[in-house]
């Protein structure tokens, strides 16, 4: 399972975004099953309607409805850790949806995410408590399933260079 961020699906949702093209080729291509969090989703749904009305927000309901991406259930047992995790970060901008995607990347024991976030989980990754391997990208790159990246660290192992929206390998 491959973990998805609001801003994917934002790109993916939205034809005027500059990732838009990117998104549906990874879709395309992308041979993994995604899964996601109700406060993605949640976020993902204000982002669409204040950008492109309630239409844009059905069209990606109906995408979960039709269970073409796995919901990962926050429980009560999380919440000291997303509160933890949100103090810890604050200075970060650490928001509910971010917590909730550290929860899940150490509940799978991996971080390979489909994000737009220049900041992805690499502020966040020595907070993985299970060693996940955590995958992320800067300068606008798109992270993907075992993406490539322009950084090595403790965490992602080599990254080589690309220069060019998402790279599934």
């Amino acid at each position: 399972m491959v973990l998805s961020d609001t801003g994917f699906w934002y790109a993916f949702f939205n034809p005027k975004d500059k990732y838009h093209p990117h998104s549906l080729a990874v879709m395309q291509r992308l041979n993994e099953g995604l899964i996601t969090t109700w406060p993605v989703i949640t976020e993902t749904c204000y982002l669409l309607g204040k950008a492109l009305g309630s239409k844009s927000q059905l069209r990606f309901l109906q995408a979960l409805d039709a269970n073409y991406v796995e919901v990962f259930q926050i429980q009560p047992k999380h919440l000291p850790h997303i509160q933890q995790l949100m103090q810890k970060y604050a200075d970060l901008l650490m928001d509910l949806a971010d917590a909730s995607l550290v929860i899940l990347a150490e509940e799978l024991g991996h971080g390979r995410m489909l994000s737009t976030d220049q900041r992805n989980l690499k502020p966040f990754a020595g907070t993985i408590t299970n060693h996940s391997k955590i995958s992320y990208c800067r300068n606008n790159h798109v992270i993907a399933a075992k993406t490539e990246c322009h950084e090595r660290t403790r965490l992602s192992g080599v990254c080589v260079p690309h220069t060019r929206g998402f790279r599934i390998v």
